[in-house]
């Protein structure tokens, strides 16, 4: 409920560039500082239609699967599966400009996506990794 409260808040934006800063803050630096991509040219989409155009069914299957039975709840679930796909990317992020880091995250490569989810499972809770941020800030 929390992470549903900071995205009404703060809307999805901040929500999921905070907690890729927190994950990964030298991806982070690179993408929103270095050069200039707004979350919303990827996040947007990909949580508004829940991954689906990302992957081929079966995968947006699994991964829905996953979302919906996560302990922590759906958003946050959401979440996290987004922060790993910034984090699964992190090579070819980290060595591209603008063009190429948007291209990137709007196109996602295909990945196995079970890869995706447990990376996503070894994040903590949203709300504990966007909490400390706070208490930091």
């Amino acid at each position: 409920m929390a992470v549903l409260r900071q995205m009404a808040d703060g809307g999805t934006r901040s929500t999921a560039a905070g907690l890729i800063s927190r994950v990964d803050p030298v991806v982070w630096k690179h993408i929103e500082v270095t050069s200039k991509v707004d979350p919303h040219f990827f996040a947007f989409r990909w949580i508004t239609l829940l991954l689906s155009q990302e992957f081929d069914l079966p995968d947006t299957l699994r991964l829905w699967d996953a979302i919906l039975a996560d302990p922590h709840g759906r958003a946050d679930a959401l979440l996290r599966v987004c922060c790993a796909m910034v984090v699964h990317v992190r090579g070819t992020l980290l060595q591209g400009d603008f063009s190429i880091i948007v291209k990137t995250l709007q196109r996602y490569p295909l990945v196995d996506v079970d890869v995706l989810l447990a990376l996503a499972a070894s994040y903590p809770p949203c709300s504990e990794v966007l909490a400390k941020g706070r208490a930091h800030d």
